[in-house]
């Protein structure tokens, strides 16, 4: 390199700045100092005159500059932020305890592009591209934006290859190899896109896929997207498909990382809490129980305490008599005395402000009264005004301060309203509007940094009330003639004080002049203050005890103060010590964070590790004069005041204090003195004595306030005339702060003083010696154990604190989840760490506090450096940090979630008795008078049109119909624009129907009984071909075709499905033929593998010589196959007596005549979809009016366009439909309404399903078209399974769909309690339909077969003439037909035979009356039995899982939840940036443990779409559960909770 020689004098003013900030960023550790050196090289290359260097090594600086970058080096390096209470040897000790093996804990999977800059570490970190200062404040506040490439998402390196990172133009993100053959929902981009950026030269086989059939993959109909090879999404026992069992599962990563987890949670940990609470307990009801109280704990063992006094209050004779003449005395006596000095960037003095002068300005500031008094806000009788004004300025605040005393105003000081520091600014303005300020007061140079309107006015700032501005600079003089109001009273309030609850909220505390004279005056006798000294003032002079000794106390001495602004300290933390040294200063008033900063400044300073920051600070500089008396701790409370100080120059042994005490019994509350070599001691100065004129007790933190005994650790009560008198306008928690009477054991009074709450806990030492030890703010009670907030940080800081953590920027807090506090740890960490440090140093961290404090951290959160909010003097705003983690929106870098160990208190598992016997429950039942649960629907009734045996055959029936009406409309198909595509009459579909029969006896060569598979898209192709195979005898397959722009994924379950079925010919259309000859389908399945296809668009013009009539009508009449939830692929055997008792039902049910219109938009190929769509029309004769489901994703209101333009009664859809509706046409009703489109004349409204009634999604159905005229008791649901096809549908005439409210937690233990609307735990289920004609419903114990009760959870058992036949087996194995399909009850009705649904629900006998006259029997579907999840022994349903979980944050838009060896896994949808995925990890974790009682093993962030949904809107999870342990879902986040 080069050196570069230049002036900065001569550089232009914003390059300058830049330097400047430069300079601060690697003073404050933002920034390395090779990107220091870069980043400034690349300012000055343009100005600067380069001379020849050896081109050997690096350029030499100069001396000076050398040494500022070892100061600047050292303190980057060393700037954490330090505690005394908890001794770093302590907690290396600690962690030298543990096996120092590496973690065993999985690290998470994260894509590349989640992690921030910082992360990203390149090979060479000695290379010349390695620049890791280029991204500023501002870029990691957007860390996790950008579309890197990204690894596998199961790998856990941060960076990947950039050689095999996919190909990807503009702003696509790329796609992983499992997304290779496929297309992405919300993606437009087709196969060959996708193709082009494949990696891969050999297919990737992909998992059957019997679930979809749209033309894009929109969220309706969404398709296995990731590949299971090894492990098949359609899935079941031999008898119901072909699929190899005996080949080993291969899993990836993902399920080693699980066993690795298994691994770690078998380690031995904390013993349980006996039994917290037990679900059934009337506690739940919102009475919490406490925890039980640990027998083992410490209890307090010495006597009451009696109130200790400080020393009488003596006030020197020569003192002034308030503030005011204290101002003019010396303003006159000593004009030119300086009173203010403010000090710069440089740490030189800028600006000082003498006595005259600010006599002289305070009068001018006075007049602000006049102003106020005279303009539009007159303001109360009390005038009340903001103080707005920078750390910066002491001057104008001063100035400002006085003016409002002198002028009988309460000044409200409160912080500057930014943009980049509002936290908590919201807060300030609520109370602002409750004091009933509308004026303020400012600086010129703060009012210009403001934020205007187009009129110059200031914005109004979020949450203010609307201010009128003041400055002090632009004031006039006073007239001389002009005096101070005289004053009434001096028990007004003469400021207020804002401070903040546990809770984040704003109060203003209120201070009177009298308490303000009090307090002052205490403060100069305690601390020995005299006219003439030199105060050094590092704290805020805007509040607490910077205010005090820096603005009050100094002018009633007439002392002179040197104020540090808070920028210089960052550069110079040593600045206070040199000015001290140059102003000869005999007070300075500092933190213990500013001395401990100081130490490190020094060259020769040496570890800091045992002793306490002032014992540490006194043996570096007592040998340059620094007496140990000198040093005066001090306890502030804003309530309180000043609570306590050390009187300076005391010698004596009774003047200090310090205890190693046990923090094992100060998390019990009691004081125990421990070994000063103990792991878990505490090392505790104290805090001075009590303030002169004032007496102090100690109360019990909790209850009523009792006073401690003098063992016991407490909350620090004052009664004293300096203390506040209450908070603004907020009388009821005033009273309970400000107005305490301390309660001896037996509940009397201690007398008839009142004392102040100072939020402070500690206990009152010997010679009234005040020991603090934490803050009620700070404290988190967690199983009955107080832990403190400085002291885990303490603890966490000795991990590690220079490697890792970035300036010692540590959050804790409490938050509370079941019935408990749990501690959060948020950590800004360095920008160079990997995420294999990360999770290395949270590890230790865990270990640390768990053998320091023996409780677990619950959650622990890395962010970028200076990503935390922050305070006005840098610090980090606690409420709004915790804020922001409770709503989702804090953005970490890591997340580890530890609940398995911290969680404790779960409720008693239930268990299971085996020894009941069905009888013993029968009997049970019978004793109690409980009815048992059955239901039936009314009788069939007698066929009486021409006879039993024309309705045994479809075939039949519609032969006769092209006869009796031959020109019928019986058929009408639409396209998206709601025209007729095609209409077929009676005639026209008999004839079709008769030409497919010849082609398959002539062309097909079948035989009787031969079975066809039918692949057509819906339409009445499928219905022609379907009676085509009954009129020659053949059994119809109905299949959905493959999808054509996911052929490689949705082919093989087509396949399967011909497979099993094993059809002989497969019936088509022309585009479907074509499809499955393409190359693409060839490369899945071969051309010669599929049986002879019969293309139905080239039928011969041959007439059928007879119709096939079968020899009984118990016969197969068609097979439906089927996909559960589950993955679970089958096919059951319907006969012809079975499809026409079923046909016969539903016409009777909805009132089905040839006159009846009815729009159908469906999907037709399985269960009661498939029985609407081809068969009841032929039974019943009305007209059906066909709309395909892929029609509304190219037009969402075509559905609905038909049903108003047909006028129509009756219409069917599905869930998949209605929630295209609903999302697509939610913000177009009233152009709708325009159009003319009217659906009050919807009778039924029915949705086809399997699956428990989405009463969300119906109830936004019916409300967003309610403007439509759509009634809502329209809408309904139907019930129908794989044994029995229908089993509830909502009739013409039935009484209203009945809604009941259930308890979730009474459901998990497979009873049935109902609550009312909006009790705790409730769940609302609606009624699934209305029972068809001939079904007899009974509620059974799945175990143990035994009938139910009317209260009790069990399987629904079926009894109807429709029921299937049976499943259709290759092997003829029928071990589960007896089980199934030919069920008898162990106790009650024994004789009957029924079916099995394998589907959970309840029986309820309501109040409504059924047109038979007899009272209804509602039925109501919890869900299915195969998908319940069980756990600790409790049965769960995964939608009400799903459910709280889509609700804990606004961006997670679907989700699902599984089982794997035990342990609950939750995927979760993310609709927003990569950078909100590590969010959710610990709001799932939360709302699943509040509201459900589990805990989360492993959470998992994946992108939209994801989660496989088939036609019918139900989400395959176990096909989504094989595909994340095979690594296919590419995730953007995989959390695996500890």
């Amino acid at each position: 390199m080069a050196d570069i020689n230049i002036d900065s004098s001569h550089l232009p003013e914003d390059v300058r700045l830049k330097l400047s900030e430069l300079d601060l960023e690697l003073a404050e550790g933002d920034i390395t100092q090779k990107g220091y050196d870069k980043k400034k090289s690349r300012l000055l290359a343009p100005f600067a005159k380069r001379t020849p260097t050896d081109e050997a090594g690096p350029s030499q600086p100069s001396p000076q500059t050398a040494a500022q970058r070892r100061a600047h080096r050292r303190l980057t390096r060393e700037d954490n932020r330090y505690h005394s209470e908890i001794r770093t040897e302590a907690v290396m000790q600690a962690l030298a305890l543990h096996n120092r093996k590496v973690p065993v804990m999985p690290l998470p999977s994260k894509r590349t592009s989640v992690n921030y800059p910082g992360q990203q570490r390149p090979r060479d970190r000695h290379s010349s591209s390695d620049d890791d200062s280029l991204f500023g404040e501002d870029h990691s506040r957007n860390f996790l934006r950008g579309g890197q490439g990204r690894d596998s998402g199961a790998s856990s390196s941060s960076v990947s290859d950039a050689s095999a990172s996919p190909h990807h133009r503009g702003h696509e993100r790329p796609h992983s190899a499992a997304y290779v053959g496929y297309s992405i929902p919300g993606n437009t981009s087709r196969l060959a896109d996708v193709m082009q950026n494949a990696r891969h030269s050999q297919p990737i086989s992909q998992p059957p896929d019997v679930t979809n059939n749209a033309k894009s993959t929109r969220q309706a109909d969404r398709v296995g997207r990731y590949n299971a090879a090894h492990a098949p999404s359609v899935r079941g026992p031999s008898h119901m498909m072909v699929v190899d069992e005996e080949s080993p599962r291969q899993h990836g990563k993902v399920s080693s990382k699980i066993q690795q987890l298994l691994n770690t949670l078998k380690r031995p940990k904390r013993k349980p809490l006996k039994e917290y609470f037990v679900e059934d307990d009337e506690a739940l009801e919102g009475k919490y129980m406490s925890p039980p109280s640990d027998p083992n704990a410490p209890k307090p063992e010495g006597s009451t305490m009696t109130p200790v006094a400080g020393e009488p209050l003596n006030v020197p004779s020569g003192l002034p008599k308030n503030l005011q003449s204290a101002l003019q005395r010396y303003g006159s006596s000593t004009y030119k005395a300086n009173a203010v000095t403010v000090l710069d960037q440089n740490g030189k003095p800028s600006i000082n402000l003498t006595y005259g002068r600010d006599f002289k300005y305070v009068v001018v500031a006075a007049r602000f009264r006049k102003t106020t008094t005279t303009s539009a806000h007159p303001g109360p009788p009390q005038h009340s005004v903001a103080l707005v004004f920078p750390n910066n300025d002491p001057i104008s605040f001063t100035c400002g301060f006085y003016g409002c005393l002198l002028a009988g105003v309460v000044p409200v000081p409160v912080e500057v309203p930014t943009a980049r520091r509002d936290a908590g600014a919201q807060g300030i303005g609520f109370m602002l509007g409750s004091l009933q300020v509308n004026w303020a007061l400012t600086s010129e140079a703060c009012y210009k940094t403001f934020s205007k309107t187009q009129n110059g006015e200031v914005i109004t700032f979020k949450g203010w009330p609307k201010l009128t501005w003041f400055l002090t600079d632009n004031m006039s003089k006073p007239p001389k003639d002009w005096h101070p109001p005289p004053r009434v009273s001096e028990d007004v309030p003469a400021y207020v004080e804002y401070t903040t609850g546990k809770d984040g909220s704003t109060m203003g505390v209120t201070i009177t002049r009298n308490a303000l004279l009090s307090h002052a005056r205490t403060l100069t006798v305690a601390c020995n203050y005299t006219e003439g000294e030199v105060m050094v003032c590092v704290l805020d002079f805007k509040r607490d005890v910077g205010l005090w000794h820096g603005i009050l106390c100094s002018v009633f001495n007439g002392m002179h103060v040197i104020f540090i602004p808070y920028s210089l300290m960052k550069v110079d933390p040593a600045s206070w010590m040199k000015m001290i040294t140059k102003y000869k200063a005999s007070v300075a008033i500092v933190k213990s964070r500013d001395m401990h900063w100081g130490l490190l400044a020094q060259k020769d300073h040496k570890d800091i590790r045992s002793l306490t920051s002032c014992d540490a600070f006194l043996n570096c500089f007592q040998h340059k004069g620094l007496k140990a008396e000198a040093i005066c701790p001090c306890a502030y409370s804003s309530e309180a005041m000043t609570v306590s100080v050390r009187r300076p120059g005391r010698t004596s042994a009774s003047a200090t204090g310090r205890g190693i005490l046990s923090m094992q019994g100060l998390s019990f509350g009691v004081v125990r003195v421990d070994s000063e070599n103990s792991l878990t001691s505490l090392t505790l100065q104290d805090c001075g004595q009590v303030m002169p004129g004032a007496v102090m007790v100690v109360i019990k933190i909790d209850g009523p306030s009792y006073l401690c005994k003098t063992d016991e650790v407490g909350e620090l009560c004052v009664c004293a005339g300096y203390t506040g008198i209450g908070y603004w306008s907020l009388q009821g928690i005033t009273q309970t702060t400000f107005q305490v009477q301390p309660l001896q054991g037996d509940g009397r009074p201690l007398g008839d003083n009142l004392y102040v709450r100072t939020g402070l806990l500690g206990f009152l030492g010997p010679g009234g010696l005040v020991f603090v030890c934490g803050c009620k703010e700070g404290l988190m009670q967690v199983s009955s154990r107080r832990h403190n907030t400085d002291d885990i940080i303490a603890t966490v800081l000795a991990v590690e604190p220079m490697k890792f953590i970035y300036r010692g920027r540590i959050a804790v807090f409490s938050i509370n989840v079941l019935k408990d506090e749990r501690i959060v740890v948020i950590a800004e960490q360095r920008p160079d760490c990997s995420e294999e440090e990360s999770f290395q140093w949270m590890s230790r961290v865990l270990q640390a506090v768990d053998s320091i404090h023996q409780v677990g951290v619950f959650c622990l959160a890395l962010v970028p450096p200076n990503y935390l909010p922050k305070t006005p003097l840098g610090g980090i705003h606690l409420h709004e940090t915790k804020k922001k983690f409770l709503e989702g929106s804090l953005h970490p870098a890591n997340v580890l979630m530890c609940p398995h160990t911290c969680v404790t208190n779960l409720p008693k598992p239930r268990e299971h008795h085996p020894d009941v016997t069905p009888s013993a429950m029968h009997v049970g039942n019978i004793v109690k008078g409980a009815r048992m649960a059955w239901a039936q629907g009314r009788d069939l009734g007698i066929t009486d049109e021409d006879g039993d045996k024309k309705h045994q055959f479809l075939t039949e029936i519609l032969r006769w119909r092209s006869h009796t009406t031959p020109d019928h409309v019986i058929y009408t198909m639409l396209n998206a624009k709601i025209q007729a595509q095609l209409q077929m009459t009676c005639t026209q579909l008999h004839k079709r129907a008769e030409r497919i029969g010849c082609m398959l006896m002539e062309k097909g060569r079948l035989n009787t009984g031969d079975h066809v598979a039918l692949i057509y898209p819906p339409g009445i192709e499928l219905i022609a071909a379907f009676y085509g195979c009954l009129y020659v005898g053949c059994v119809p397959v109905t299949m959905r075709p493959p999808h054509p722009q996911n052929v490689s994924t949705t082919l093989p379950t087509v396949k399967m499905i011909v497979e099993v079925s094993k059809s002989c010919a497969i019936l088509t259309n022309s585009m479907v033929v074509k499809l499955l000859k393409t190359k693409e389908a060839s490369t899945v399945v071969e051309a010669k593998a599929w049986p002879n296809i019969l293309d139905t668009d080239d039928l011969p013009k041959k007439k059928l010589a007879a119709i096939y009539r079968a020899p009984t009508p118990e016969m197969i009449c068609y097979l439906d196959f089927s996909v559960s939830t589950t993955g679970m692929l089958a096919g059951v055997k319907m006969s012809h007596a079975a499809a026409t008792a079923l046909c016969r039902s539903i016409k009777l049910q909805c009132e089905f005549y040839p006159s009846r219109d009815v729009i159908l938009c469906l999907d037709p190929y399985c269960g009661l979809g498939f029985a609407i769509w081809c068969l009841t029309s032929i039974y019943s004769g009305h007209h059906s009016i066909l709309v395909a489901p892929s029609e509304v994703e190219t037009n969402p209101a075509v559905w609905l366009s038909a049903v108003s333009m047909y006028k129509v009664r009756d219409t069917f859809c599905s869930y998949g439909v209605m929630e295209l509706c609903t999302r697509g046409l939610g913000t177009s009703t009233a152009a709708l309404k325009a159009r003319g489109i009217n659906l009050s004349c919807v009778r039924t409204c029915c949705v086809i399903a399997e699956e428990r009634p989405r009463i969300q999604l119906t109830t936004s159905f019916t409300k967003l078209f309610a403007n439509l005229g759509l009634s809502p008791r329209a809408v309904s649901t139907s019930f129908g399974c794989r044994v029995s096809i229908g089993v509830g549908l909502q009739g013409a005439s039935s009484p209203d769909p009945s809604t009941v409210y259930v308890d979730l937690r009474a459901l998990r233990n497979d009873r049935v309690t109902l609550v009312e609307k909006g009790s705790p735990h409730s769940l609302c289920i609606t009624e699934s339909g209305k029972l068809l004609p001939g079904v007899k419903v009974v509620i059974a114990n799945p175990d143990t077969k035994g009938q139910c009760a009317d209260s009790h959870l069990g399987e629904i058992w079926v009894n109807s003439p429709h029921n299937a036949t049976g499943y259709y087996t290759i092997y003829g194995d029928e071990s589960l037909h007896t089980d199934h399909f030919d069920a008898h009850l162990a106790t009650g009705e024994t004789n009957c035979s029924y079916a099995r649904t394998g589907y959970l629900g309840f029986v309820r006998r309501t109040e409504l009356t059924q047109s038979d006259g007899e009272r209804h029997d509602a039925i109501f579907v919890v869900g299915s039995l195969d998908e319940t999840i069980m756990l600790r022994g409790m049965r769960y349903h995964p939608i009400d899982i799903e459910t709280c979980v889509q609700r804990s944050h606004r961006k997670i838009c679907e989700s699902a939840v599984f089982t794997w060896t035990n342990l609950l896994v939750v995927v979760v949808e993310l609709d927003g940036t990569e950078s909100e995925a590590l969010d959710l990890v610990p709001l799932v974790t939360n709302v699943i443990l509040e509201e459900h009682y589990l805990i989360v093993g492993v959470v998992v962030v994946v992108d939209p779409g994801i989660i496989p949904i088939n036609s019918r809107g139900e989400k395959q999870r176990m096909h989504l559960r094989d595909g994340f342990l095979a690594d296919q879902l590419d995730p953007i986040y995989v959390a695996y909770n500890m």
